[in-house]
């Protein structure tokens, strides 16, 4: 194809954006409207994630130090902990804390008064970096010298699995289904505008246009769109997502809902809407075009 037809085609496809005024702002309207959905709860979910990741952390594990072994002595088998990979964190508590912990669970004083603190073992409050390891990671913790006993409860570390695994595919059922309404309204709405093109299009066509020289401009249409559409939504996503982070932040004085920064993902939202937008807007002309193109 000759480069001054490329040209014509290209300002063609964005003439037809402003010559169809009406039906190019409906079509990123839809767009915007479809990716703020999409990218609403793929991040309500990331930060369902994130969220589980944060409780499987604090799903710790004790690791009890034999109680012959000094304090000292059992300070030093934390270094051999710590050099488990999947071992995120290793606190050591003596055992005067662990019975001043103790004591203030109970909440009564005077009962345990004359409690020694012999009583109780030095140990290591052990979190995980990936609890699905937990089972291997504790068998390498029982094989060090010194550690006489480890509690763990895999119950709590299963669950935590169990809702990942359904939190991943629940997630990827749903944007998917989303993703492809997405792409069904965007081209119906991309095929309405072409209705009113009709005629144009089948004149183009007997005075011996070819298919590929009709299509191009609805492309470059389609993809101006949906690129258009990208960008809005990507800045109204990143404006509704900090207001309600701070308004959650504002309210959840006790840190229970975790919602990540926005800035941490910016990259991540940006390149999934620019795809997103690009395949939508491409993928939605060709789809509505093949129609018209068998006049």
């Amino acid at each position: 194809m000759k480069k001054n037809n490329i040209g014509y085609l290209l300002r063609e496809g964005v003439r037809g954006v402003f010559l169809h005024g009406f039906m190019s702002f409906a079509a990123v309207c839809v767009t915007v409207a479809c990716l703020i959905i999409m990218g609403s709860f793929s991040l309500i979910l990331y930060d369902l994630h994130e969220m589980i990741l944060d409780l499987e952390q604090e799903n710790q594990v004790l690791v009890y130090i034999d109680e012959d072994y000094s304090e000292a002595k059992a300070k030093s088998v934390g270094s051999q902990i710590n050099m488990i990979s999947n071992v995120h964190e290793a606190t050591f508590v003596s055992r005067q804390q662990a019975l001043d912990d103790f004591i203030e669970e109970q909440g009564n004083q005077e009962t345990f008064a004359g409690l020694d603190a012999s009583t109780f073992r030095d140990r290591y409050v052990v979190s995980m970096e990936d609890s699905s390891l937990t089972m291997q990671t504790v068998e390498h913790i029982r094989q060090i010298e010194g550690v006489a006993d480890v509690s763990v409860h895999y119950e709590i570390t299963n669950g935590f699995q169990t809702v990942q695994r359904v939190l991943n595919v629940a997630s990827m059922a749903i944007i998917a289904v989303l993703f492809v309404v997405s792409l069904f309204i965007i081209s119906n709405t991309v095929k309405l505008s072409m209705y009113g093109r009709k005629e144009e299009i089948g004149i183009m066509k007997m005075v011996g246009a070819t298919n590929s020289f009709i299509r191009l401009p609805f492309v470059v249409e389609g993809f101006i769109l949906g690129m258009l559409g990208a960008a809005i939504a990507f800045f109204l996503e990143w404006g509704l997502y900090t207001f309600v982070g701070d308004k959650i932040a504002a309210i959840d004085t006790l840190q229970l809902v975790t919602v990540v920064p926005f800035t941490e993902v910016i990259e991540i939202v940006a390149i999934a809407y620019a795809i997103t937008g690009f395949f939508v807007g491409v993928f939605g002309s060709v789809l509505s075009i093949r129609k018209f193109l068998k006049v």
